[in-house]
């Protein structure tokens, strides 16, 4: 009988809990509001002309290349950031190859690791999830191919300064680091600033999140041109649809919107953040747009958590799975009114939690 590859057999699955999302969704770090209306008036201007044929990549890469203030031959646009990490482990990783990853972190990166049957090295974060650079350094081998590293991390929100990724990135000259900046808006770090000091650093942006535009699947690599030729490669000419290309000059140029959900986000994180410390609720201080909170110290507890703030209509999501985070759910954040209604809900869930939750 016929059968996959072995890897692609071995390989983790991941299904998302995408079904059934009936309420405030507060579960995947989405835009809680909108994306800008300017792209939604973009949308309405398309044409039956403009979906017919078949989309042109190149013109706007240098629209974002101008952007990023980089040039277009160190730009990729990528159907979102997990196409972006899925064309760095089939241009990279070959079976006998390693990848390093610090966990807890994004489940994508052991998939498609996993697809290439590269050997996947787990790093623990530090205490507190704190960036274990040392440890870090010590996982590099003659092996090491691809380190894959998101700044601010998914699920914890901790970071990383970029002087210990420019070492990380020195001490592996034979190893790609990808450094995933998917919250970066949040954050408002980047490594771009440092790019020039490591020609082995690639780092990824997407449109998914502060720009509201999950839905079209939109991301970016940026680094060397000699690294992004080579990826160029790999990917499709056709890989990202036309109606994404079509809204990202309107979304890009949007500042105004996007610095006032920004503002408002990090508003709500300091809000949310001052309501665990006033409950006693162990939580990772974050700088994305979402908080790491311990509901309890089983994974039952977490599940309990998100079960009594659903019935209460918000989505979280149970963490409970991710190395080192038992017992943990994670809280998106948003606009003030979605805020003022999570922390209504979030009063209410601590105040009749009957398993209690884990103190500080």
């Amino acid at each position: 009988m016929l059968k996959p590859r072995q890897a692609v057999l071995n390989m983790p699955s991941y299904h998302p809990p995408l079904a059934g999302r009936q309420g405030m969704r507060l579960d995947f770090n989405e835009n809680t509001d909108a994306c800008s209306p300017r792209v939604l008036q973009r949308l309405q201007r398309l044409s039956a002309d403009d979906l017919v044929k078949y989309p042109e990549r190149e013109p706007l890469e240098a629209v974002i290349a101008e952007f990023l203030n980089v040039t277009p031959g160190e730009v990729l646009l990528t159907n979102g950031v997990d196409e972006a990490i899925h064309l760095l482990c089939q241009a990279y990783l070959d079976p006998e190859d390693e990848a390093v990853i610090v966990v807890p972190a994004y489940s994508m990166y052991a998939v498609y690791v996993a697809a290439t049957g590269a050997e996947l090295v787990r790093v623990r974060a530090g205490k507190d999830f704190s960036f274990p650079l040392r440890d870090v350094k010590n996982s590099i081998s003659r092996r090491t191919r691809l380190i894959a590293i998101a700044n601010p991390n998914n699920p914890t929100g901790r970071v990383a300064r970029c002087e210990e990724l420019v070492e990380i990135a020195r001490s592996a000259p034979d190893a790609l680091l990808l450094v995933d900046e998917a919250y970066f808006e949040f954050y408002g770090k980047t490594m771009l600033d440092y790019r020039n000091e490591a020609r082995n650093v690639l780092v990824a942006r997407t449109f998914s999140k502060a720009y509201g535009m999950a839905g079209l699947r939109l991301g970016v690599l940026i680094g060397d041109e000699d690294q992004i030729r080579g990826l160029r490669r790999v990917a499709s000419p056709y890989n990202v649809n036309a109606v994404a290309l079509a809204c990202l000059p309107d979304a890009l140029e949007d500042h105004a919107y996007i610095q006032e959900y920004v503002h408002e986000v990090r508003e709500g994180r300091a809000r949310l953040e001052q309501a665990l410390n006033s409950a006693g609720v162990q939580y990772w201080p974050s700088e994305a747009n979402f908080v790491l909170l311990r509901a309890g110290q089983s994974k039952a507890d977490a599940a309990n958590f998100v079960e009594q703030m659903r019935q209460r209509g918000i989505l979280v999501r149970d963490r409970s799975a991710d190395e080192g985070c038992e017992g943990c759910v994670r809280v998106t954040l948003g606009r003030r009114q979605v805020m003022d209604r999570l922390l209504l809900a979030l009063t209410s869930v601590l105040e009749n939690f009957p398993q209690g939750v884990s103190p500080r």
